[in-house]
């Protein structure tokens, strides 16, 4: 069982960030890469929280708490920071998708409260959305939550909550009101994870791991500023929440940018000098070609970014092909292991060797591509929606 978020996210070799060489627009000369090359000479190897006072952690942010980058000066940073072997803290849930929300409707207490640490990496966070029967249709959520004197009184369960046994904290969508429609109803909470009444479960996944989780929420006392926004505004604000993703380059790998790519299967079979069939020379190539047009969208829309042109439904279409891709380098990598594919790791070299073994795991892991983040169900209905304009699924 995973005993910390470094070993979650780190310890694998397969999860380890894909480092990529980034030929920058900016002229080496800017005096903002100048800048930042000084600072990082007098910080060779910065914490969170100095990072965080540098404003580094999540430039994009707006003041005190980021620097209102640009798209062009957030690659600037990251390149500078990726040239310098600096790694930003580990806090996905919190720097990506609390931390924004609380930035639009948290007020300057909260701000002040929960901001610093999220940025510094000292608080880790989790968020508390889906439900047994509320995944998909997250507006049909029945977590209640009910003012009870000057405190929340919440009574309910959540599934599926990444990292809910290492986490301080957790972003919480609860139903205040069955008036109106669904949606209407929903207010956004923080919850933190040690209060009285939370019970935490592991859900053991295919590798035998648990990054999963489930929650039980036994009327958990939530102070009055606990609420963020206003009461019945939680739908509103989880849709902040879920529409923040940051620019980056160096997300390539398969395993949500996490992880081998494409050609990085296509090294390993090279290095082994293994000849294969007619029909897995062809599955190899067509495996890289969907890569290399993968890697053409995420420049497209890198560079839609940076003129200003990006839309919101970039994201579920990059996902909804990335996962399948993912999917498909680690099944592919599975079959060309042959037997030794389906044990964790054997023999002197390649694929079935101690390096198979991250392959192994990953073959495991990519089954959950598909399903986390948004369906690709979903994630095909936006896209057909917003991109084709075709018309609505009839209401059932």
């Amino acid at each position: 069982m995973a005993r910390s978020v470094d070993e979650l996210e780190e310890g694998r070799g397969l999860l380890a960030p894909v480092t990529v060489s980034l030929e920058s627009s900016i002229d080496q000369l800017d005096i903002r890469r100048v800048e930042l090359r000084k600072w990082l000479a007098e910080h060779p190897n910065p914490t969170g929280r100095e990072l965080a006072e540098a404003k580094l952690v999540a430039p994009a942010w707006p003041e005190p708490w980021g620097l209102n980058a640009s798209v062009e000066y957030q690659l600037l940073i990251d390149d500078e920071l990726r040239r310098a072997d600096v790694k930003r803290p580990i806090n996905p849930i919190g720097i990506g998708w609390a931390g924004p929300t609380i930035v639009v409707a948290g007020t300057k207490e909260q701000q002040e409260k929960w901001l610093p640490k999220i940025l510094s990496g000292e608080e880790f966070w989790c968020q508390l959305f889906s439900e047994p029967n509320a995944g998909s249709d997250l507006a049909s959520l029945t977590t209640s939550a009910k003012m009870d004197g000057d405190e929340w009184v919440i009574t309910g369960q959540k599934l599926w909550t990444s990292y809910a046994h290492l986490s301080t904290w957790g972003i919480l969508l609860a139903r205040t009101s069955n008036e109106g429609a669904p949606q209407n109803g929903i207010s956004y909470f923080i919850c933190p994870m040690n209060a009285p009444g939370v019970t935490i479960r592991p859900v053991i996944d295919m590798t035998g791991d648990h990054a999963f989780n489930e929650v039980f929420l036994d009327e958990v006392l939530l102070s009055a500023d606990c609420l963020l926004g206003e009461v019945n505004e939680g739908w509103r604000l989880a849709k902040v929440t879920l529409g923040n993703e940051r620019v980056s380059l160096s997300g390539e790998g398969v395993l949500w940018g996490r992880g081998p790519t494409a050609e990085d299967l296509v090294a390993l079979v090279r290095s082994q000098g293994r000849p294969l069939s007619k029909i897995d020379r062809d599955d190899l190539v067509k495996c890289w070609s969907h890569g290399e047009i993968l890697r053409f969208l995420r420049m497209r829309l890198n560079a839609n970014a940076l003129a200003g042109k990006a839309t919101s439904s970039d994201a579920s279409l990059r996902k909804a092909l990335a996962d399948d891709h993912g999917q498909e380098v680690m099944t592919l990598a599975q079959r060309l292991a042959g037997s030794a594919g389906m044990i964790e790791g054997h023999g002197p070299g390649g694929i079935d060797s101690d390096e198979g073994r991250s392959w192994y795991w990953g073959f495991l892991y990519s089954q959950a591509l598909t399903i986390g983040g948004g369906t690709s169900v979903v994630q095909r209905n936006i896209i057909a929606e917003r991109v084709l304009g075709l018309p609505k699924d009839p209401s059932a």
